[in-house]
């Protein structure tokens, strides 16, 4: 998935609306994905997944600090999420679905958030972004 230039100054301006509040997109969008996936709670059993805890927002803030990362290195997203990666293949194990469960759920909480914000070009070029975040983190998956 190619990220064109204006595809990157899209995710550039989004990102720049957001990142001080990042952590609560991040956590309204987990809170969504439990919602409306619920098996996708399997993988964090050993954390409290009401919506509004403080797991939930530490949580979010993980989520929002490593789409950050991926934002600030657009260039070279697998190098600035490799040891991520590494953390998600080999010891989380998460189910690689759930990546693209939580993109849609993070664009649907940054639309309800910041309406007009994700204008119909805007909103491809995030879709591509979080998709390239989603096929890095589960690139080491055997």
């Amino acid at each position: 998935m190619v990220l064109t230039d204006d595809d990157k100054n899209h995710v550039k301006a989004v990102w720049a609306e957001i990142q001080s509040h990042a952590g609560d997109i991040g956590a309204e969008a987990i809170t969504r994905m439990f919602a409306a996936h619920p098996t996708t709670k399997t993988y964090f059993a050993h954390i409290d997944v009401h919506p509004g805890s403080a797991d939930i927002k530490a949580h979010g803030k993980k989520v929002a600090a490593a789409i950050g990362e991926a934002v600030a290195h657009i260039d070279n997203i697998a190098g600035a999420l490799d040891k991520l990666s590494d953390l998600h293949a080999q010891k989380l194990r998460v189910d690689p679905v759930n990546f693209a469960l939580l993109s849609h759920c993070i664009l649907v909480a940054i639309a309800a958030n910041h309406q007009g914000l994700l204008k119909a070009n805007t909103l491809v070029s995030m879709d591509k972004f979080l998709g390239r975040v989603g096929i890095v983190l589960t690139s080491k998956y055997r």
